[in-house]
């Protein structure tokens, strides 16, 4: 096993989102995880505190930059098209390694009550980012966490629509999450 070969965060979360598919979450360890990315068990725990937290790989730089991306919205940008500037941003960020582990990511969490639990705390997390960068701006608190939530919902449900998508199209993942967010905006006329 070579110890500092490159890739290694990128190989344990593909191995452990494998190995969470083949046999369940719960069942596999850390061990099985180190070996299946070629690295020992010292070097997950570098990346990672513990197999739980494979799940939020890359979930501080998404929240950077949503809030970026928020931030650098034009001035007088309403707070949904601050929102889209930092879908806009993340998405850029998304290449075709997280497109290829959505469906198994998917399936890892579907399959665990503790992920499904880890889910929510990331979906909790990148809100109240944008929510704080919202503020930031000068937006009312409560047009803040409305806004923050649409923007989690959006990046979710543009994410599971690109990674079931063809693969061959080479679609980016923007124009899915700025749909789900249009998408989003509009359904807010039913709501009465």
């Amino acid at each position: 096993m070579a110890r500092w070969e490159p890739g290694a965060r990128e190989r344990l979360v593909v191995a452990a989102l494998d190995l969470f598919t083949e046999q369940g979450y719960d069942t596999t360890t850390v061990a099985q995880i180190a070996e299946r990315a070629g690295v020992t068990k010292s070097t997950f725990f570098r990346y990672f505190p513990d197999k739980r937290d494979l799940l939020v790989a890359g979930q501080e730089a998404l929240s950077r930059l949503l809030t970026e991306g928020i931030a650098d919205a034009p001035e007088g940008a309403t707070p949904l098209a601050a929102v889209a500037a930092g879908l806009e941003r993340a998405s850029g960020a998304m290449g075709p390694l997280n497109r290829d582990l959505g469906p198994r990511l998917k399936a890892a969490i579907a399959a665990s009550t503790e992920l499904q639990e880890r889910d929510a705390l990331k979906s909790v997390g990148l809100a109240a980012a944008m929510t704080t960068a919202l503020i930031a701006r000068g937006v009312p608190d409560p047009i803040a966490h409305l806004a923050g939530e649409f923007g989690v919902l959006a990046f979710k449900q543009g994410y599971a629509e690109w990674s079931e998508a063809d693969h061959e199209t080479g679609d980016d993942l923007a124009p899915y999450t700025l749909a789900a967010l249009e998408s989003l905006r509009a359904a807010t006329g039913s709501l009465g």
